[in-house]
């Protein structure tokens, strides 16, 4: 429910879009159980893998579908299970969303009070850049994932001009 002192969200005017969900990441304490379900299972390709002690991450990055409508599936342990952040807890860890102009979606988001985690823009393990939005907000920022940690991801041009000719031809 919208709170009665907030806009309608349809009356909000952005200056970005979101494309559609870049990716999902599941954390267990063994990414080797994930891979026998996730890649020998389901039969997603594994791409690539990423490691950071920074935050705590060893991580085989897979793929489903192709082209521009392609989802990254990362399967991720923590380097340190007993240090943060622990990205086996939850088991479904984040969602990346593909963002059209994530510069301009940080502004607007921080600007209207959406908090995001420590970090700001980077490159993200798949070569994108990226950010997180917090999973909790705070007194500063009263707006967050409400639990969820989500992750926006600056769209490469070919998926941003694919989503907006599927957007001008639907069906």
């Amino acid at each position: 429910m919208i709170s009665p002192t907030a806009p309608s969200p349809h009356s909000i005017s952005r200056p970005f879009k979101v494309l559609g969900i870049q990716q999902i990441a599941i954390g267990a304490l063994d990414k080797a159980k994930l891979r026998t379900l996730w890649v020998d299972m389901l039969g997603l390709e594994v791409t690539g893998t990423f490691q950071s002690e920074r935050e705590n991450v060893d991580e085989d990055i897979c793929v489903m579908g192709a082209g521009a409508f392609q989802v990254e599936v990362d399967l991720m342990q923590p380097i340190d299970p007993d240090k943060k952040p622990a990205v086996h807890n939850t088991a479904l860890n984040h969602v990346g969303l593909w963002i059209d102009d994530l510069p301009q979606a940080v502004a607007w988001l921080g600007a209207h009070g959406v908090r995001f985690a420590p970090g700001g823009i980077r490159p993200g393990a798949a070569g994108f850049d990226i950010c997180f939005l917090h999973p909790k907000a705070s007194a500063e920022f009263p707006i967050a994932g409400e639990g969820v940690l989500i992750e926006l991801v600056q769209a490469p041009l070919a998926v941003v001009h694919a989503f907006a000719a599927l957007a001008a031809h639907p069906g």
